[in-house]
């Protein structure tokens, strides 16, 4: 099969969480004889404010994280939908694309109806900012793939696509997995690899992160963007190490070195959009890390509260639940085997690719034609 992907980047995931599921379904993808292509626009912002902090050296290290998939660079007045569509069999346009670019596929798919064309939301703008998503013109593509129901949902009961079905994302598990730790010894206690931004969880990153290490005296990191000068400072009066910008491929080694992390969702997710955590907490329990989550509601039953990771509903348990998988030997064991389990059973790439596939329908004419097509 040929698949054709427009995203916001592929090469940056500075702010840009999509960055990460894209990586691992074009992986999967490549790896099983499928052809891709992947367009980004040249003047991206997360690829250029990636280029202002870390140079071009970022963009080389991630292809040597990640030498089987590549991206095409573009402009939209240049682009050539004919010879881009030209032998396509599926077409994905994310939502972090703009609306005239989404338009024109629109236009091209109802002019050539050879290949199958999606719309993919992986955000809450569908709820935070409804105008926008409405605007998007998607009378022509054939579905919406949402990361969660709540979000599926509000596609099919606005009418703003005729199709919508739930995609979740999930661990690139050829990446996010457990690394030995040779030393035996840990770095530190408690790590966090997010961005601070919006302040979407301002609050929830004080109660729930910056106030337990402290409490505790742990030996703490945290590892992100967009952080306010007073964030860095409450993060220091805390004993909390900043770390800046990490690689998102780099987090498992990060991982490896530390006892326990915790899932932190943006308010708009945990308030608004139960069933969806993001991709963090997949990637984290598949690296086999022990965590501790904020709220937020598992309506999805995607994974086995208590089982997993541990919820805490506030600062004070969220202070009890880190000292307890800290000093309790078997209660990180037991949460380190259980995420891995649920992650290998049900949400890696792999799982995902093979979901797309019924989705499409290609899996019946792959069937059909002995294999791969």
């Amino acid at each position: 099969m040929r698949f054709v992907i427009f995203t916001h980047s592929l090469v940056s995931d500075w702010n840009h969480g999509n960055a990460h599921f894209l990586r691992g379904v074009a992986t999967e993808l490549v790896s099983s004889g499928h052809c891709v292509r992947i367009f980004e626009p040249a003047d991206g912002w997360s690829r250029q404010n990636l280029l202002r902090e870390a140079g071009e050296t970022s963009i080389e290290a991630f292809e040597r994280a990640y030498p089987l998939i590549r991206s095409e660079l573009y402009r939209e007045s240049e682009l050539d939908l004919d010879d881009t569509f030209a032998d396509a069999d599926v077409v994905i346009v994310h939502e972090w694309n703009s609306h005239s670019l989404v338009r024109r596929i629109g236009e091209h798919h109802r002019q050539d109806a050879r290949y199958r064309l999606y719309f993919h939301d992986t955000h809450h703008r569908s709820v935070t900012d409804p105008r926008s998503m409405a605007a998007f013109s998607l009378s022509a593509y054939d579905g919406v793939l949402a990361y969660g129901n709540v979000i599926r949902d509000i596609y099919r009961r606005r009418g703003w696509a005729a199709n919508a079905w739930t995609w979740h994302e999930a661990a690139d598990t050829n990446v996010f997995r457990p690394l030995a730790d040779s030393s035996g010894e840990k770095d530190g206690d408690l790590v966090w690899i997010g961005n601070w931004g919006d302040k979407e969880r301002s609050a929830e990153l004080t109660e729930f992160l910056i106030e337990p290490a402290k409490a505790l005296r742990l030996r703490a990191r945290v590892y992100g963007v967009r952080y306010p000068d007073d964030a860095l400072r409450a993060l220091d009066r805390a004993g909390i190490e900043y770390g800046g910008w990490l690689p998102n491929y780099r987090a498992p080694e990060v991982f490896s070195r530390h006892r326990v992390t915790v899932h932190i969702p943006r308010r708009p997710y945990a308030r608004d959009l139960p069933g969806i955590p993001t991709i963090r907490p997949f990637e984290a329990m598949a690296c086999g890390i022990p965590m501790v989550s904020a709220p937020w509601s598992d309506s999805e039953h995607l994974f086995r509260p208590g089982l997993d990771f541990l919820f805490a509903n506030d600062g004070r348990e969220m202070i009890r639940k880190l000292e307890k998988a800290l000093s309790e030997p078997f209660v990180a064991n037991a949460l380190t085997e259980n995420g891995l389990e649920t992650i290998r059973a049900r949400h890696t790439c792999r799982h995902r690719v093979d979901e797309l596939m019924r989705i499409t329908g290609l899996e019946e004419r792959a069937s059909a034609a002995g294999g791969i097509v």
